[in-house]
C-alpha cells in the first residue's frame, strides 16, 4: 500500500482498516483517496513534478485538495519535499503558550511566522526543531499532567515556574 496506484485501487473500507490504529480512519483513509487521487489526475504520480513547484504554491495546490490542510500540507512540503517550512502542530502552540511566546493573534499563520521570521529557512533545522517541539510535547509538557519539575526549559517557562527549580524569568 505504498504506492499511489495500490492506494486508489484498495477499497475504501480496507483502508480504513489499515489505517484504524490512527483514529478518525474513516476520514482518514477517505483523505488519503483524495489525495492519491489528486496526485494522480495532476502529476501522473510523479513526486518529482509535485515538489518541482515553489513553497507558497505547492502550499496552496496541496490545500485545495480534500482533507488537506494547513498542519498536513506543511508536513508534506517539510517531510516529503525537502522544502523548509515550518510545521505547527498542537504541541508547538501548547509549548509556545506555556512559554509565553505564542503570538496574539492564534493562528496558524502566526505561529509560524515566528519561526519563519527568526530561523534560517534550512529543511534540516526545521525538521529538526518540530522533532524537538513533538518529543518534548509528548514526554514532558503534556496537554493534561505536564512534567514541569527539572523541565530543560523551566527557567524560560511561565506555566511551570511554581517548581522550586525554576529560575524567576
Amino acid at each position: 500500500m505504498l504506492s499511489p496506484q495500490a492506494l486508489r485501487a484498495i477499497p475504501l473500507e480496507k483502508l480504513a482498516q489499515l489505517v484504524h490504529p490512527s483514529g478518525y480512519f474513516n476520514a482518514k483513509a477517505a483523505k488519503i483517496k483524495a489525495f492519491v487521487h489528486w496526485l494522480g489526475e495532476r502529476y501522473g504520480d510523479d513526486l518529482d513534478r509535485l515538489f518541482a513547484a515553489d513553497i507558497a504554491d505547492l502550499r496552496n495546490q496541496l490545500l485545495s485538495v480534500h482533507g488537506i490542510g494547513e498542519e498536513t500540507a506543511d508536513s508534506i512540503i517539510l517531510y516529503a519535499g525537502y522544502k523548509p517550512i515550518f510545521v505547527i502542530d498542537a504541541y508547538t502552540r501548547r509549548i509556545m503558550e506555556r512559554l509565553g511566546l505564542g503570538p496574539a493573534d492564534k493562528t496558524y499563520a502566526a505561529y509560524q511566522a515566528i519561526f519563519m521570521t527568526h530561523l534560517p529557512k534550512d529543511e534540516r533545522l526545521f525538521n529538526e526543531y518540530h522533532a524537538l517541539f513533538v518529543r518534548h510535547g509528548k514526554e514532558r509538557c503534556k496537554k493534561k499532567s505536564p512534567l514541569c519539575e527539572g523541565c530543560c526549559l523551566g527557567a524560560l517557562c511561565t506555566f511551570g515556574s511554581g517548581y522550586t527549580n525554576r529560575v524567576p524569568v
